[in-house]
């Protein structure tokens, strides 16, 4: 219980930066959990620098860009009672996911090595089973973060995703 009120004061003293360090933090367990219980890795074969990109990529990334697109969907639809958050989670799955999702592969397949060609080829591959694999699950899960869910405790929600999108990009370089 403590250090979760140390981290409700650093988020409040610090909003960015925690979020930030969060993201990459949630990314580098998504990896780890992905490792270790989805590809029974072991330890002696865990990809530590797979992790790293994951954590990396996280902080660099996904939280600058998800925080962003939060921040600013709270200020086109501000409020949060069923009918705003049914709003944002259209706008959100409608407009940004498929944006984020393209940009996501594509920096993974970048950060893996593949050729411009080679990324090109995985992300016409991958990128329509990915999608359609989120609106499985997300549309539901982002109603009830925007309507449940304070703005700045949204990316406790990404760990289920980052372990997912870890197993999916690295399963088949």
């Amino acid at each position: 219980m403590a250090l979760w009120r140390a981290y409700q004061r650093a988020l409040n003293a610090h909003p960015w930066k925690v979020q930030v360090l969060t993201a990459g933090s949630l990314m580098g367990l998504g990896d780890i959990i992905s490792q270790q219980l989805v590809e029974r890795r072991g330890v002696r074969k865990h990809q530590i620098s797979r992790t790293l990109t994951m954590a990396s990529l996280g902080c660099g990334f996904v939280g600058p860009v998800i925080g962003g697109w939060y921040k600013v969907l709270d200020r086109l639809i501000p409020g949060t009672t069923k009918v705003d958050a049914l709003k944002k989670m259209l706008l959100d799955q409608g407009c940004f996911a498929p944006c984020f999702l393209g940009s996501f592969l594509s920096l993974i397949g970048a950060l893996n090595g593949l050729s411009a060609r080679d990324n090109w080829a995985k992300l016409r591959r991958d990128y329509p089973d990915a999608l359609i694999a989120n609106y499985y699950l997300w549309p539901a899960v982002q109603l009830a973060n925007f309507y449940l869910v304070p703005l700045y405790y949204r990316y406790a929600i990404s760990l289920p995703h980052s372990s997912r999108e870890s197993h999916i990009m690295h399963s088949c370089r």
